[in-house]
């Protein structure tokens, strides 16, 4: 940490790095393990929300709610998550165990109900024993603290191998403002969204609406790019808050300098969290990023990079560390992207392995070599001429994939 880009700087903290935001994390006995599993995010004043939710049609009770109490106010205050549980497909018991945990925190934080959202993540099809939630909130509350992002990124998790937190600093109207946040995924993981859970805090004061369009499109360049699995989850999620704390003017133009600076820092915070996500795959023993150029729009090269990510054959290629660039090029011919073969170009880190639609000689055993060393190992392919230019993240496909997920009760 601590490299300055686009204006902004790295820094610790996560999701607890904005000023005025709180995190906290107990174990209440949701996860058979015992380790923490119920976490608070806080912040004494009123932040204007975001979010981005599971296209799944089976969807967990939280997704459900946050959805529509988003669609109504424009504010929320505190997010309580549960992890080892995904309260999904539990009919109306989960739908109730929803309205219970908001009504504990909103007695505990002397706030209303509808300042408050809820995530959850863990098995599917079992009942969210909401007693547990009930009789940990109080410690859960004394554990809220301005360093408590570790111990919440911590608690989030479930087959995930390591937390995932992040935040960033730069100073807008002469104030210095701050985007942080927590995220957890390792299986499950295909757009749309891209399957996990996320909340990131800041403390810029900005417009509603314009904070909606910018989590958004900041989710297109991250979230909705990366696959582990190609399977979409019952529970994804992301929230999004900015409690104003900073006292900069509030932003309101997206075409100012201010508009811009906070968008990147978003977007980046986003990216990072992603492929983080990625990169713990299950099972997975590399990142693997695809950057797609010369299309027409830049809508269809992330289509393209999403296919190649997504492809069976060339994450099996990855893992293998076999150079096979034909499944590349094949991936990307089958992405419903309308492109001149006679212009494909594909080139694996210093190996450019076809130009002009022809292949090219290169080294095969360093180019195995590069895959077996590398991470992230880097794909380029350029289908033409034309200004889009997009990126996807995904991760190679191991035999440890399958042993996870035969062993684990999801």
């Amino acid at each position: 940490m601590g490299n300055v880009e686009s204006g902004f700087k790295w820094i610790e903290g996560g999701v607890s790095a904005a000023r005025g935001w709180l995190a906290g994390a107990v174990a209440s006995g949701i996860k058979p393990s015992g380790k923490p599993d119920l976490v608070l995010i806080y912040s004494a004043s009123a932040a204007v929300a975001a979010g981005s939710f599971t296209t799944n049609r089976v969807q967990a009770a939280s997704v459900v709610f946050d959805r529509e109490l988003l669609r109504k106010q424009q504010t929320a205050q505190a997010v309580v998550v549960n992890s080892g549980n995904a309260n999904a497909a539990t009919g109306q018991a989960g739908e109730e165990a929803v309205a219970r945990t908001i009504a504990i925190f909103s007695r505990l934080l002397n706030v209303s109900e509808r300042d408050i959202l809820v995530a959850s993540t863990g098995v599917i099809g079992v009942p969210l024993p909401v007693e547990r939630i009930d009789k940990a909130a109080p410690a859960l509350i004394e554990a809220l603290a301005d360093t408590g992002s570790d111990a919440a990124a911590q608690a989030i998790l479930t087959t995930d191998l390591v937390s995932k937190q992040c935040a960033v600093e730069a100073w807008l109207d002469g104030h210095l403002v701050r985007v942080g946040g927590i995220a957890k995924g390792s299986g499950m993981i295909h757009p749309q969204m891209a399957t996990m859970l996320a909340f990131i805090t800041s403390d810029c004061a900005v417009e509603a609406t314009l904070w909606r369009a910018m989590t958004q499109r900041a989710v297109d360049a991250s979230f909705n790019q990366i696959t582990v699995d190609g399977d979409t989850s019952t529970n994804d999620l992301l929230l999004t808050l900015a409690n104003g704390q900073a006292a900069n003017a509030l932003v309101t133009d997206p075409t100012c300098p201010e508009a811009v600076l906070l968008e990147q820092m978003l977007t980046a915070v986003c990216v990072d969290l992603a492929r983080k996500v990625v990169r713990d795959g299950e099972g997975a023993t590399k990142l693997i990023e695809v950057r797609v150029s010369g299309t027409q729009t830049d809508g269809e090269a992330r289509t393209v990079a999403r296919t190649v990510t997504g492809s069976s054959l060339v994450k099996s290629a990855m893992f293998g560390n076999d150079p096979n660039w034909g499944r590349l090029a094949a991936a990307a011919g089958r992405a419903g992207v309308d492109f001149d073969p006679a212009r494909l170009a594909v080139r694996l880190g210093e190996f450019q392995l076809m130009e002009a639609g022809q292949p090219l000689v290169f080294d095969r055993g360093a180019a195995s070599r590069y895959l077996k060393e590398s991470d992230p190992v880097e794909v380029r392919i350029r289908l033409g001429e034309g200004p889009g230019e997009g990126c996807a993240w995904g991760c190679d496909l191991s035999y440890d994939y399958v042993k996870i997920n035969a062993e684990y009760t999801t």
